[in-house]
């Protein structure tokens, strides 16, 4: 792995020595300590922790990105990204490139097309209409982490933006011979998705619907793989910045008798303080449609999740920040606070009906 870095390093530099190509490395790095009460521990009781962590506020990661002019208001582009946990030193999925792995054409006119790994549509379009920017506390947690997957063998079109309009779509294949829908041993099925959007100075809007598919290419899990129907607005007012957002799942091939639609609401906003204090308050709302459950599936059930956070600016490039949430679970309801899969090797979840805090503090250096 060190003589691959080597080998892209040269690269890089390479590249960058050209009159008409620029490379930039560039990443951020986040540590700090976390707590957590009344994690289940599968004896029928419940545990708390304190926990050194990375990436509480945002995943720590480490990219190259690059442009070549290629003349008429065209360049070749590329991107190598990749998750790192800076508390053991190891990169995300065990992948040289995690979270991005693409080439491209981009134009001013006709847009960008790019081909390789990216994250999935969703998690490159929900973050900015979250108030806690998914944060290991945020619009994550009550989907178990549905809204910040990464797909391979993805092909996108992003186009230019037209009076404030701009459309994104991402189709990823399967890559399976006999089963188009398919995916690979561990990896996600045939997906895809659109996203529109509207900027303008006082506020935003999105829409987005995508398709998530298991590796069998089916909708077998409203949290895992699932159809997505995305709608969210931010509004700026001074000091403020107010979001909000719905979203419904469906999960058409879940087992019978297994819930097989959620919905998902938010609403919060972010207090610019001062240029170096910045404080966000949100609540989330999920509820998931009539049904049982099982290790992988949640029931019917719903739960309330209230976050508090601030950040300071040190500089312009470092900052401290704290965050504290509580979930509110209904009877059969289990979500925690941090957005972990029902099936995870390492669960946060209480037992079911059970509340729980958390909260962690730390620092983000970006580079």
């Amino acid at each position: 792995m060190k003589a691959t870095l080597g080998v892209v390093v040269l690269l890089a530099a390479s590249s960058a020595a050209s009159a008409q190509s620029s490379v930039t490395m560039y990443g951020r790095v986040d540590g700090g300590i976390e707590y957590l009460n009344h994690i289940a521990n599968g004896n029928g009781g419940s545990s708390s922790r304190w926990s050194a962590e990375g990436g509480d506020w945002g995943t720590s990661m480490f990219g190259l990105k690059g442009t070549e002019d290629l003349g008429g208001g065209s360049a070749a582009i590329f991107n190598l990204e990749t998750a790192v946990q800076i508390m053991n030193g190891t990169t995300g999925g065990g992948r040289l490139w995690s979270r991005r792995a693409y080439v491209g054409l981009k134009n001013d006119t006709w847009g960008q097309l790019q081909a390789g790994r990216n994250l999935f549509i969703d998690s490159d379009g929900v973050w900015a209409f979250d108030p806690f920017v998914q944060q290991a506390v945020s619009s994550a947690s009550l989907v178990r982490g549905r809204n910040w997957q990464q797909t391979s063998n993805n092909v996108e079109y992003h186009s230019p933006v037209w009076n404030g309009l701009d459309v994104q779509g991402q189709y990823s294949f399967g890559n399976q011979p006999g089963n188009f829908n398919a995916g690979a041993e561990g990896e996600f099925g045939r997906s895809d998705g659109i996203m529109l959007s509207y900027h303008s100075p006082l506020f935003d809007l999105r829409g987005i619907y995508d398709e998530l598919r298991d590796s069998s290419g089916r909708f077998s899990n409203i949290f895992t793989a699932s159809r997505e129907y995305f709608v969210g607005g931010n509004l700026r007012v001074q000091k403020f910045k107010i979001q909000a957002a719905y979203t419904h799942y469906s999960a058409p091939d879940s087992p019978p008798g297994i819930s097989d639609t959620a919905d998902h609401y938010w609403l919060g906003a972010t207090w610019q303080a001062t240029p170096k204090w910045a404080v966000t308050a949100a609540g989330f709302y999920i509820h998931v449609g009539e049904g049982g459950g099982d290790a992988s599936h949640d029931p019917g059930s719903h739960a309330m999740l209230y976050a508090l956070g601030a950040t300071y600016n040190l500089s312009a490039r470092t900052f401290l920040y704290g965050t504290v949430a509580y979930v509110d679970n209904s009877k059969n309801g289990t979500f925690s606070v941090f957005a972990t899969p029902r099936d995870s090797s390492t669960p946060t979840s209480p037992m079911a009906g059970q509340s729980q805090t958390g909260a962690y503090v730390g620092m983000m250096h970006v580079f």
